[in-house]
């Protein structure tokens, strides 16, 4: 398989999962809690972890919610930019996919939200333990931009230079 090829599977297809895994939980908390109404699928982690269902119209964890009507905008130019920019990066390692297809899908599953709810984004995994108390409630797709991000960075800031090899030469 050509290096172009395994890279776009991995990307996209870590993107697919993360967007259907987002939507997928999105629905079931939609479908199955009630709004504002804390439930607790692990009485054992009570106190640290709950499913809280609430909507906003902030970025990740509900930042910023002044600007809701940007972030649809956003989500298009950084989910465009992903996806043109990736053919930029010929000798990247699959960590770099791997983060890049997280934050697509992440992405993209806020997108889909804001424009199938009114630019509200559906919320639902509440932490609360040191250092979390009274973190923002969170999704699969917040959680996933955020992973990218970090694995991204970490890449970035550790990672030697990668030289390029004849078969990558000719993708």
């Amino acid at each position: 398989m050509k290096t172009s090829q395994s890279r776009d599977l991995v990307l996209f297809g870590v993107a697919s999962a993360v967007l259907l895994l987002d939507q997928l939980t999105k629905h079931w908390v939609r479908t199955t809690l009630t709004l504002g109404v804390p439930v607790n699928p692990v009485p054992l982690l009570r106190p640290v972890f709950s499913f809280t269902y609430i909507t906003n119209t902030g970025a990740s964890f509900g930042l910023f919610p002044q600007l809701a009507s940007l972030y649809a905008l956003i989500a298009v130019a950084v989910s465009a930019a992903i996806v043109y920019f990736r053919t930029q990066l010929p000798y990247a390692s699959n960590l770099v996919w791997l983060s890049l297809g997280m934050q697509l899908g992440g992405s993209l599953g806020n997108l889909v939200d804001r424009l199938l709810w009114q630019g509200r984004v559906t919320d639902f995994i509440d932490l609360n333990f040191w250092p979390l108390q009274d973190w923002p409630v969170f999704n699969v797709a917040d959680s996933s931009v955020v992973v990218g991000v970090v694995l991204l960075a970490a890449h970035l800031l550790l990672a030697e230079p990668d030289t390029p090899s004849s078969d990558s030469a000719r993708d």
